[in-house]
């Protein structure tokens, strides 16, 4: 049964300008490929067969910055990996958002040193974090639902700059 029938003969759908963006915006972020510790593995888990998270309008990973919108930043960030993440952050289109994947990415993990940043939010500003050291799939795929529903809620003004 299709939506024809089980609309009848109404022929016309009303909705908003934000709900439409909305839901464009959620089911067709691209996702960039940051891997950088052993996150990347659950990350490349969570894209394959068993996972799918092409569902959600994830096809594939992005190589390049310039055709993401969701960066997803599995791993510990040394001081030096910093100005290279800040500097695709900053090469994205808008608008963009950051998951922090693993205990590394959200607090700095075990790695209580100098040479490790304490959280990939002293580099960038994250939309949500997913705890696990290593998460599962099924914990980035929920992390990728409530980023969902935080680019539900927005309204235009309130796009990051």
């Amino acid at each position: 049964m299709g939506v024809e029938q089980k609309l009848g003969n109404l022929g016309v759908a009303t909705t908003t300008l934000e709900q439409v963006v909305a839901w464009s915006r959620t089911n067709a972020m691209w996702p960039m490929l940051f891997g950088l510790a052993c996150c990347a593995i659950e990350m490349m888990s969570a894209q394959a067969a068993h996972y799918d998270m092409s569902r959600f309008g994830m096809e594939l990973m992005r190589p390049s910055p310039r055709q993401s919108d969701l960066m997803i930043v599995a791993g510990r960030v040394s001081r030096k990996m910093a100005p290279v993440l800040r500097r695709l952050y900053d090469q994205m289109p808008e608008p963009k958002w950051v998951i922090a994947m693993g205990d590394c990415a959200s607090c700095g993990g075990v790695f209580n040193n100098y040479a490790v940043m304490q959280g990939v939010d002293e580099v960038v500003p994250v939309d949500v974090y997913v705890a696990g050291c290593p998460p599962r799939p099924e914990a980035l795929i929920h992390g990728v639902l409530r980023l969902y529903e935080k680019v539900n809620a927005m309204k235009f003004v309130e796009v990051k700059k």
